[in-house]
Parts: structure tokens; sequence; C-alpha cells
């Protein structure tokens, strides 16, 4: 981190967009490029966080510069262009069939890699806490062990102080409010931070000048034979939707004859659903 510039660094995703995820079976892998792709929803309200710090936070003294990098095939740069029509400054795309099929282990290993790299004055990561396709939650807490910076998740609201950043977070029904010296990284949950939208202008502005780096495999210096299907530890063995099984009735009476039913029967799944005991009056 400069003295007076803190770069923020946002990892988004493009994620699928339709209900029945495209499954390679044989690589235990999703064919991302059969399917339109969006932004996983939680990578957008890390994005929402890193802009709110960049407007409430930058002043004449610090000036604050958000970076949204992913990583992907060629069609997830449009992810990027709309994180620029957002907000964010420019984006970075990594992307290289040898990068094709990682894990959240090697994930997590070329994010650091680039950051390192390319970007070692960093002074904040975001990162949603968890994507919509794998919900793993695993990649936030990696790259934070592959940067060697302090992390805290499931973050609900961030604000900046000088030289740290104070966190506030929801967690076993506690409310927590921790500080956190920087750099660090810090995964985003819901809270305060509602993704805006964007407007034309954005839009415009987003397409109108080249904000967006194309990062390969040659230059992350990876190996030559490097190969992320190959070598992330992680094996998915089959995937397949549960089988789900509805029972239906119909209680008939008397308002109060079926009411008393309903609790006779179903209370119990009733009141752990809504955490209280409905029999106490």
């Amino acid at each position: 981190m400069e003295n007076n510039t803190l770069d923020i660094i946002v990892c988004i995703k493009q994620v699928p967009m339709v209900s029945e995820l495209p499954w390679n079976a044989k690589t235990g892998t999703l064919k991302r490029e059969l399917a339109q792709g969006m932004m996983d929803p939680a990578s957008r309200l890390a994005l929402e966080a890193g802009l709110r710090l960049q407007r409430t936070g930058q002043s004449e003294d610090r000036r604050i510069r958000v970076t949204a990098l992913t990583m992907g095939p060629p069609m997830a740069e449009e992810v990027l262009h709309q994180a620029v029509s957002l907000g964010a400054d420019h984006g970075v795309l990594l992307t290289d069939r040898k990068m094709a099929g990682a894990d959240t282990n090697l994930t997590s290993f070329i994010l650091g890699r680039y950051i390192k790299m390319f970007k070692p004055d960093t002074g904040l990561v975001l990162c949603g806490s968890q994507t919509s396709d794998s919900e793993t939650a695993q990649v936030g807490p990696q790259l934070a062990c592959e940067l060697d910076f302090p992390a805290i998740g499931w973050a609900s609201d961030i604000r900046l102080s000088q030289r740290s950043l104070i966190v506030t977070r929801l967690v076993d029904d506690f409310m927590e409010t921790l500080e956190m010296d920087l750099p660090g990284l810090v995964t985003i949950d819901q809270g305060a931070f509602v993704p805006r939208y964007a407007g034309l202008a954005g839009v415009a502005r987003a397409f109108a000048s080249p904000k967006i780096d194309v990062v390969d495999a040659d230059r992350l210096e990876l190996d030559s034979d490097f190969n992320a299907l190959e070598d992330s530890p992680t094996r998915i063995l089959d995937v397949f939707s549960p089988a789900t099984q509805k029972e239906s009735r119909v209680l008939k009476g008397a308002a109060k004859t079926v009411v008393d039913q309903l609790f006779t029967d179903y209370g119990k799944i009733i009141s752990s659903a809504m955490g209280k005991d409905l029999k106490k009056k």
C-alpha cells in the first residue's frame, strides 16, 4: 500500500446463469462455455463493498483504486466490463487453458500469484463469502493464506479508519465488531451492501477505453507443464440432484379444529423453523 493510495482488489467470478448446470462427467468440471454467464451474486456484494469504501474513504490525502480480478475462460471478460461500468477503475482477466479446471486450492494459488507479481502494494482484497455455483467458501481464506494476509469472513459491513479496517459481522446470533490492520482480506456476506445498477454513462465508460488486462500463464510465469485440472488435489466423483419427496395433506373442518390439528401434527416442525416454542403462552 503506497503512502497516499489504497489499492483494493475485488475478486469476482462469472457463474452459469442457468439452474441446470452443464456438467462434464468425465472431468468433473462445469462446461462454462456452454452456459450464459452472469456475475456471481456474492461477488456483486464484494464489489459494492469496495466501491462504497472508495466513495466514503477517499479524500485529498488518500486515493482509493478498485480493481476487479477474475479467473476464467475468455467469456469471463463480460463481468469485468460490468464491474467497470459499476465503478471499478479497471479489470484483470486471468485466462489460459493451463488454468482451466482449477479447484479452490489452485484458483487461490493463481490469484495470489498475480497479486504478488503485479499488485504487491495491494492494501485490501475483497471476496464474496461463497459463489453460487460451488458454495465452498474456500477461495477467500485460501487466498489470504497465499498472500499471508490476516482475514475476516462473512462481513456485513466494513469501514476504513486511517490505517485499519473496521468490520461488522453476525456470527451465531452475535454481532461482532472487529478491527484489522491492513493489508488484509475480507469476505462479504449479505448485510448493508445492496448492489447498485449501472447507468448508461457507466456502460459507455466501460467500453470506451481498454480497461481490461488479459493475463495468461506465460505472464504469470507458470511452469511449462502446469495443468490445473490434473494438478488440482480435489476430485469430484459424482454430481446429482437430490430426490425430493413431498406429502400433501388436506385438513378439513372448522377453523379451530384445523388449527388444532395443524399444531398437533406439525407443531414441532413449525416451532423449529421459527425458533420459538409456539405452545408457550
